[in-house]
């Protein structure tokens, strides 16, 4: 169903501008907008995308300026299949990505290779390798498929706040800086995982995990003979500066509920459900395990912001499986 949402406050005097919600019947549509050089925020099972057609560089341009990005901090390709992805890729690749990308595509994986002249320096940030990925979102899918091009997309959010996982999110971050005339987004419900991709440095020898996601380690090493977690790699990669996914309350990190301070005031509180929430705190979120926690994590700090609550205490789940993830998206939004 395609919706008009208003853009600013507007006055009798003025007219009305309206930003397009496409539904999940307006691929074509989607699809039309990013081969006419606009930009398209996008489900995906991770977080909203907001996407530019690779072979659009004036499209390529806005994403950065749009989001108030720097613009040496490099954007993740989008592609519907390795196929699409293989022009993408300069020189042979490791032996065991051919085994990741059968185990784990689509899904919430990107492959850091080296980068073909298709790609441009603006997408990488000036470096020679690129964040490959292939969505799992039907919806998102589809539109690549009609594209018949790779998509380059960073979190539809404003650079180093909290990364939208509805299209609502989506809109009330962006829709100041989005064009009613040439952009959309497109509505496909509540993210499924609600945390951005696993980043794996496929260049070398052994993969390297640079950023963790709900593909853990623990998976990837069933996979193949050896992984490695690479957290302070000198490799520019997204969301990986020590502070984002930031809500404007300050963030502080408990390891139990004897921890919450008592003279917090306005304070939110996230944590399994299996901890009582503090007489002095206001309840943002109790998930019953770590993939819930992953999924309602940003739409917690979201609510934050919307209480103007000061603070948000958080007792993060252990440091194992997709809880290294969660810790990692916790500890950023601290610093």
């Amino acid at each position: 169903m395609h919706q008009d949402f208003t853009l600013g406050s507007g006055c009798q005097n003025k007219p009305v501008k309206l930003l397009s919600i496409l539904g999940s019947n307006e691929s074509e549509r989607a699809a039309s907008l990013l081969q006419h050089g606009g930009l398209v925020a996008l489900p995906t099972e991770t977080v909203y995308g907001l996407g530019a057609a690779i072979n659009q560089p004036a499209a390529i341009a806005r994403i950065f300026k749009v989001k108030g990005r720097p613009v040496d901090h490099p954007l993740i390709v989008h592609v519907s299949d390795w196929e699409m992805a293989e022009p993408l890729i300069a020189g042979p690749l490791a032996e065991y990505v051919p085994a990741l990308v059968r185990a784990f595509t689509p899904g919430p994986i990107t492959f850091i290779v080296p980068k073909s002249d298709v790609v441009s320096e603006a997408i990488t940030g000036g470096q020679d390798s690129v964040g490959i990925r292939i969505p799992r979102h039907s919806l998102t899918q589809s539109i690549i498929r009609a594209l018949g091009c790779a998509v380059a997309a960073p979190s539809a959010n404003l650079f180093g706040e909290v990364s939208p996982t509805s299209a609502i999110h989506v809109f009330n971050d962006l829709k100041d800086t989005l064009d009613s005339e040439t952009d959309a987004i497109v509505d496909g419900g509540d993210c499924e995982i609600g945390l951005e991709s696993t980043i794996v440095d496929c260049r070398f020898d052994i993969p390297r995990i640079l950023r963790p996601g709900a593909i853990t380690k623990e998976m990837i090493s069933a996979v193949v003979a050896s992984v490695q977690s690479d957290v302070n790699s000198q490799l520019r990669v997204s969301g990986a500066l020590e502070k984002h996914y930031s809500p404007r309350a300050h963030v502080r990190i408990i390891d139990d509920i004897a921890e919450f301070p008592s003279d917090s005031s306005l304070a939110g509180f996230i944590a399994l459900e299996r901890y009582q929430t503090p007489p002095q705190a206001i309840r943002l979120a109790m998930p019953r395990n770590e993939s819930e926690f992953a999924q309602i994590l940003y739409e917690a700090l979201r609510k934050a912001d919307d209480l103007n609550l000061d603070e948000v205490v958080i007792i993060a789940p252990e440091d194992t499986g997709i809880g290294v993830a969660i810790r990692d998206r916790i500890s950023r939004a601290a610093d």
